[in-house]
């Protein structure tokens, strides 16, 4: 079994990564995070957001499943599969879906929203999709899973989990008035849901790697912001580094093979939390304009800046990164130079270039390295040679630095915009 992970903030390009190697696999499989992400895939003119469906959906001859370490949300897979119709997917034949991976159900994300709410200025950004809440559920043993909707007392179970947060949202003086018409539209979602192939996914994914079928695991989020190793307490509720797959799908790391890790030519991140080199200028607004960078679940301005070495050393190390992949180079085409962080230097003085714990609540100021840019479009490049010397100098440099081989370079959001060396 083979990892795709993003070894930034998220929002690394996994899902074009994912549909571009997908010919290479039989199976696609996701093991972690639920509706909070979102994969955006651009193909034949057209453009499309998958939030909980692996991104290996649009090829007919793989299957896709959404393993045990998945939140998922009902009414948004529902909306998920009713938006795909016009693709002619057959989802009765390659879609599946783990009875072990936990539901969100409404009154999660009115938790969540009460949670974020009470925080005030120290609020991390959540989504509001119900992630945190569910995943707070899971781990105290009180949570839904998709096997529990087949039990034939499954709304006396769901009944008795929305009495415990009923408690918990009257201590917050949280408005339950929106709650019968969420509840109305997940239970209609849970009737389709009950159609799907629900399976014991863990079988079904070691027993297609026994059989000699080759099987991607498809991460969500980034490995920045990993519920243990990111910048706490600004991050995800799950593990979104390598480790996670092994626990999301019920895979032995035995099996683990390659480890792709995908990165930005630069850096983005939603929501709060520290980011040394961010840029709060008219280079990070070009930046942010010429990236289209505003999230695909939330619609929200991602904060931008140059590349950061040490953040992705980091994840590289806590991954077992064995290939790299470059995204969205091209939006680098308007820069004449390029500042690349190498170390950060710390309040007291002392130049690092390690995450370590403290640097979650320092400043670290970044140091970086300037270079020369290609300042020239790249909508032509479709062989790797005929890139522009300064970009492959830029690749040559960080390959350098990360000592991990950058295997493929994206110039554009189209899926043969992705150029491999």
């Amino acid at each position: 079994m083979d990892i795709l992970l993003g070894l930034q903030w998220g929002d690394e390009g996994k899902g074009k990564v994912v549909d571009v190697l997908a010919p290479q696999y039989d199976v696609v499989a996701r093991f972690q995070g639920g509706p909070n992400a979102g994969h955006t895939l651009e193909f034949d003119g057209i453009k499309h957001v998958l939030h909980q469906i692996p991104s290996g959906i649009f090829r007919e001859n793989i299957l896709n499943i959404i393993g045990n370490g998945v939140v998922l949300d009902p009414v948004v897979l529902r909306k998920e599969i009713e938006g795909l119709h016009k693709f002619n997917i057959s989802f009765k034949k390659n879609l599946f879906v783990s009875k072990k991976a936990t539901i969100i159900i409404p009154t999660h994300k009115l938790l969540d929203a009460a949670y974020e709410k009470s925080k005030g200025d120290k609020k991390i950004g959540s989504t509001l999709k119900g992630i945190g809440p569910t995943y707070q559920d899971k781990i105290g043993r009180i949570a839904l899973r998709v096997g529990d909707i087949l039990a034939p007392d499954f709304e006396d179970r769901y009944n008795a989990l929305v009495e415990k947060h009923k408690t918990i949202l009257s201590f917050y003086e949280f408005d339950l008035v929106q709650l019968p018409e969420l509840e109305k539209t997940f239970f209609e979602a849970v009737e389709f849901f009950r159609t799907l192939n629900l399976v014991d996914s863990e079988y079904e994914v070691n027993g297609y790697l026994d059989s000699g079928k080759r099987v991607l695991a498809e991460g969500a989020q980034g490995s920045l912001l990993d519920i243990d190793f990111g910048s706490y307490p600004f991050v995800t509720s799950s593990n979104t580094m390598a480790a996670g797959a092994c626990t999301g799908l019920g895979v032995a790391p035995s099996k683990i093979g390659e480890v792709f890790g995908i990165f930005k030519a630069y850096c983005t991140r939603v929501g709060s939390g520290p980011f040394p080199t961010e840029l709060y200028d008219e280079v990070g607004e070009a930046m942010r304009k010429e990236g289209n960078e505003f999230g695909s679940t939330t619609g929200r301005p991602r904060r931008c800046g140059w590349i950061d070495l040490p953040a992705l050393k980091y994840s590289i190390m806590i991954n077992g990164v064995t290939q790299l992949f470059m995204m969205k180079a091209d939006v680098l085409n308007i820069f004449e130079e390029i500042k690349i962080c190498t170390h950060y230097e710390l309040p007291d003085g002392k130049k690092v270039d390690r995450l370590t714990y403290e640097l979650n609540t320092q400043d670290a100021k970044p140091i970086y390295k300037t270079v020369r840019g290609w300042h020239t479009s790249l909508a032509e490049a479709s062989d790797y040679d005929k890139f522009p010397i300064e970009l492959r100098n830029y690749v040559d440099l960080l390959e350098d630095e990360l000592g991990v081989p950058i295997k493929m370079v994206s110039v554009g959001p189209d899926r043969n915009q992705t150029i491999l060396r």
